[in-house]
């Protein structure tokens, strides 16, 4: 089965195609992605309106890149997957319009996949795949949730965030410093140059007892330090509030997802979502995990950020597992607000 996938949730344009067959790994033909941010970094942020219409001059070029690299005629198209939510009402508008639209020309079917469970499944498209049970660590700009994934559809909210994405306190942070939008990478990349210890940051409901996470007030604690190191602080001492920055986040995030593998009894955790990117994270919970005789599951680097394989791949296994069998009806619906519990198993 060939599926084509969309995903226009955002600030970038992600198209993919996915083959997955009986018995075997899911592989991806093709993809491409352009990202938006040299466009929005003048703002400090997304724009939603001129994010909406990037999507609409991107899609269809990066469509037909994709399947010529593939080297697949539309004919050859089985399936037609896009971002049905969570996300931008305009952004998700311009795929599901699109993906919509060319399943009715082709006479194939047509699915919306959450964006959520296209991030908690994309370790699938790596070398080595994860069985189900498993823990899974959504971390991104919007979103940081821990949930048991039982099987394609079978979602358990462990816990969440209660304010600020982890991704949030990243960029909020690097937007503080100084940095540049998107800020995470960029904090990311100057913490290599600093001292994790130099300051004595915050980790917010680190001994609370529960899985749910809380960022807002860590970002205010950098603000703090920020204004006490005065107008122009030294290039040391800004890499050093990031490296002890990017540390207070990864502890939590280490330490919330070990607790959660220790009640559950689980073996196996997957990372997902544009935060999985980051180095420091990976290190640490790889080496935590280890001691717990945990296997930890990432996507390609590539696949971490938004994109299309996500989505295909989602679709395809949805399908697989017998849950949507898609639809070849013109009319299509988006939910820029849908929590990934309300995701019907069936």
């Amino acid at each position: 089965m060939n599926v084509l996938g969309f995903e226009s949730s955002c600030d970038e344009t992600g198209v993919a195609l996915v083959r997955v067959e009986t018995d075997q790994p899911p592989r991806l033909l093709a993809e491409a992605l352009h990202s938006q941010a040299a466009m929005h970094e003048a703002y400090g942020g997304v724009v939603p309106e001129l994010a909406s219409r990037d999507h609409i001059r991107r899609v269809l070029p990066l469509a037909r890149q994709v399947l010529a690299s593939a080297a697949c005629s539309l004919g050859e198209v089985d399936l037609v997957a896009y971002t049905r939510g969570p996300g931008l009402a305009g952004a998700l508008l311009v795929g599901a319009g699109v993906a919509v639209a060319l399943g009715a020309a082709l006479g194939k079917p047509t699915l919306g996949v959450h964006h959520l469970e296209g991030h908690l499944l994309s370790p699938f498209l790596g070398g080595e795949v994860p069985r189900f049970p498993f823990i899974a660590l959504l971390v991104s700009g919007g979103h940081t949730q821990l949930m048991r994934v039982d099987g394609v559809g079978r979602y358990a909210l462990l816990g969440e965030t209660i304010d600020d994405a982890a991704g949030e306190a990243f960029d909020k942070s690097a937007k503080l410093l100084g940095l540049g939008y998107p800020g995470g990478p960029a904090l990311a990349r100057l913490a290599e140059e600093g001292d994790e210890r130099a300051f004595a940051l915050p980790r917010p409901l680190l001994h609370s007892g529960d899985l749910d996470f809380s960022f807002a007030g860590l970002k205010t604690a950098v603000a703090t330090q920020w204004r006490k190191l005065g107008p122009a602080p030294s290039p040391s001492v800004c890499a050093d509030l990031a490296a002890s920055t990017q540390a207070a986040i990864v502890e939590v995030l280490v330490a919330k997802t070990l607790r959660s593998l220790k009640d559950s009894g689980l073996k196996r955790v997957v990372v997902a979502g544009g935060v999985g990117a980051n180095r420091r994270l990976r290190e640490a919970l790889t080496a935590g995990a280890a001691r717990l005789g945990v296997q930890v599951f990432y996507p390609p680097l590539a696949l971490c950020t938004d994109n299309g394989a996500m989505i295909a791949l989602a679709a395809a296994m949805r399908v697989q597992a017998g849950l949507d069998q898609g639809t070849r009806v013109g009319a299509f619906d988006v939910r820029p607000r849908w929590p990934l519990g309300e995701l019907a198993a069936a």
